[in-house]
């Protein structure tokens, strides 16, 4: 369940694609997922996993853990991505930890590489800080509510 990236005004960068769960030792389950990434917070990808009709998990994490992740194991706590083979080829696998359990995810590596290379058109690395809106995020922090 493949699909093109798609571009909003170049300044997102989407892709949606299936991802293989298994929770709790449960038998595998397909559902679709989608990365999704914005110039305003260039340095955080959303993984979206499962239906709109039913609703998503999503998950926010460094796009950087994304990045490397695809190559070499990295992270610590909650989010753990690793380069992995299986019998359809290259996959990237994300282990999402929480309060309540634990997932494994088994995503295309070919699809992650693709989004990550729109990512880095739209955002150059090193240009992340002139596509943070640092006026923005400390009127926020400086907004309390009573």
């Amino acid at each position: 369940m493949n699909q093109p990236f798609s571009s909003a005004a170049e300044t997102t960068v989407t892709c949606e694609l299936e991802v293989h769960v298994v929770v709790g030792g449960e038998p595998q389950v397909s559902l679709p997922a989608g990365f999704h990434y914005h110039c305003s917070d260039p340095y955080a990808v959303r993984l979206s996993i499962g239906a709109t009709s039913s609703g998503t998990v999503d998950w926010v994490f460094a796009l950087s853990l994304l990045k490397e992740g695809i190559s070499r194991p990295v992270g610590e706590g909650n989010v753990l991505v690793s380069p992995r083979r299986s019998s359809h080829g290259p996959i990237v696998r994300i282990v999402l930890r929480s309060r309540l359990g634990s997932a494994v995810l088994d995503l295309k590596a070919s699809a992650i590489a693709d989004f990550l290379d729109r990512a880095q058109e739209l955002v150059p690395a090193g240009t992340e800080g002139s596509h943070v809106d640092i006026d923005h995020i400390a009127a926020l922090l400086l907004t309390t509510d009573e």
